[in-house]
């Protein structure tokens, strides 16, 4: 059988905002777009069938983790990541880049050899290189791959950031080229750069001279305010590639995601809906409630009355704070199901004003209140 190759349009412009579609042989997926996190082939506290009733059309999963944990001669002898979770979408490796530098002891990183590290769970020695990182991805059988980078902790130290840039590039060259040939799957490059106009655009040239599939947006989401975030992106954005979809890796609260659209993002990923909704903080329309607050107790109203999806409109405020003060786990899953309900729900709707030629009003009504 013939595989579907990876293909991105823009349908629909608003100023620097832009509605688009990606197709893949696995579906199609409807820009700007929202990937829950299923960090170790699950989204957690979820199944993935309600995960996909929610409007999700893609996931992200980490080749740092499926590498420790279990292993990717373990997902391939199950047939690949799609068939070993039991998920019919799309799905996007994070190269793991990012938790090499947030998670594990890092040994070093070397030029030539990659990113020398010790493992978070059991301290077991890993070298993660270009070519590994893809070979992995590869092995996962993913839809989206990224290219190996390296991704620095903030810092204002213009050399550190050139320097980690500078082996950014190179590495994208390497993972390029061990990507080989796979036009039903995308290759990702990754810009770096830290919070530097020019090496960022720096950076985005010598990646646009490679070519690759899709450009994302690494290094935020790392302790920068949101202010440094946008003028990241303001800086970018008339340089990104028109016609190959843009990723912000890591990003964020539904305002980080209207302000992003607002200058030209089209896919976000970030763990913010399904970690908050673990601990009892939900997202709505009207902004963000603690379900904990003891002033829900006499509440018998839904989070959201117009939600029928799922069924999430049948559970009170007062059922939901009576089930995470007595650490139930089923208060875990409604709340995951209801924050990713709402990020689906937002960018619906951010999708729908831009082909209305309406997102700005949007935006400035809602930028502030989600």
């Amino acid at each position: 059988m013939t595989l579907k190759n990876f293909k991105f349009n823009v349908i629909e412009d608003d100023g620097y905002a832009r509605a688009g579609l990606i197709e893949t042989h696995r579906g199609n997926i409807q820009t700007p777009a929202f990937m829950p996190v299923g960090t170790q082939a699950t989204v957690k506290a979820c199944l993935i069938d309600d995960v996909i009733k929610t409007g999700s059309e893609i996931i992200l999963s980490n080749t740092y983790h499926l590498m420790i944990r279990p292993g990717v001669d373990r997902i391939i002898s199950a047939g690949g990541l799609h068939k070993f979770m039991n998920c019919k979408l799309p799905i996007l490796t994070d190269s793991g880049g990012f938790q090499v530098m947030s998670l594990s002891k890092l040994n070093k990183v070397d030029r030539e050899k990659g990113a020398i590290f010790n493992s978070h769970v059991d301290g077991k020695k890993f070298i993660l290189s270009p070519e590994e990182s893809i070979r992995v991805q590869i092995g996962l059988n993913s839809d989206i791959v990224m290219i190996m980078d390296e991704c620095p902790k903030k810092t204002i130290d213009y050399n550190i950031i050139n320097k980690s840039m500078e082996i950014s590039i190179y590495w994208a060259k390497r993972s390029k080229v061990a990507f080989g040939s796979n036009p039903h799957k995308a290759l990702f490059g990754i810009v770096q750069g830290g919070l530097f106009k020019d090496l960022r655009i720096k950076s985005l040239n010598a990646l646009t001279n490679i070519g690759f599939d899709g450009y994302a947006i690494g290094g935020l989401a790392v302790g920068e305010s949101q202010n440094e975030m946008f003028d990241v992106l303001d800086n970018i954005k008339e340089a990104m590639p028109a016609d190959k979809p843009r990723y912000l890796m890591g990003v964020g609260t539904p305002a980080d995601i209207l302000g992003a659209v607002k200058r030209g993002i089209d896919m976000f990923d970030c763990v913010m809906p399904t970690r908050s909704g673990r601990t009892g903080l939900a997202f709505t329309w009207n902004g963000r409630i603690n379900i904990k607050n003891n002033k829900f107790k006499s509440d018998n109203d839904p989070l959201d009355i117009n939600c029928s999806n799922l069924s999430l409109n049948k559970y009170s405020k007062n059922y939901l704070n009576h089930l995470f003060n007595t650490n139930e786990i089923l208060g875990s899953t409604l709340l995951t199901l209801h924050n990713i309900n709402f990020y689906q729900e937002l960018m619906s709707a951010i999708r729908d004003h831009i082909k209305m030629g309406t997102f700005e009003k949007f935006h400035d009504e809602y930028i502030d209140k989600l």
